[in-house]
């Protein structure tokens, strides 16, 4: 991955050609032909994959151009896109998702002891 901003362009239907500063983290794929709205700088993916199967993924997102701020709609601020709810989230946002998961963890934990009893039990 780049840590320089490079400058792309990105023809567009409805602006024409556009001059772009790509975030140092984008991973670039920016496609031709689409709305300046649906612009999206995209980072690499962290995935998580238990026992070779896609659980989720996340990476950092930025939309430069579409109107508003709010992080679930994607915004000119970074957020996090994460693919498991489809959203982007806000600092905060991902925070709540990584307690969710956390969680969620102790309830499997919960439940691997539950079987592991019921499992001695039959023995």
């Amino acid at each position: 991955m780049s840590t320089e901003p490079r400058t792309i362009t990105v023809h567009t239907v409805d602006h024409g050609p556009l001059a772009l500063v790509c975030p140092p983290w984008c991973v670039g794929g920016h496609e031709d032909g689409g709305y300046r709205a649906d612009i999206l700088h995209r980072g690499p993916d962290l995935t998580l994959v238990f026992r070779g199967r896609h659980i989720t993924d996340a990476s950092l997102v930025q939309a430069p151009f579409i109107e508003g701020t709010d992080p679930e709609l994607g915004g000119p601020t970074p957020g996090v896109s994460v693919s498991v709810i489809g959203r982007t989230l806000d600092p905060c946002g991902l925070y709540e998702l990584a307690a969710a998961f956390d969680g969620y963890a102790d309830q499997l934990r919960a439940l691997a002891d539950e079987l592991a009893a019921l499992r001695e039990g039959d023995r």
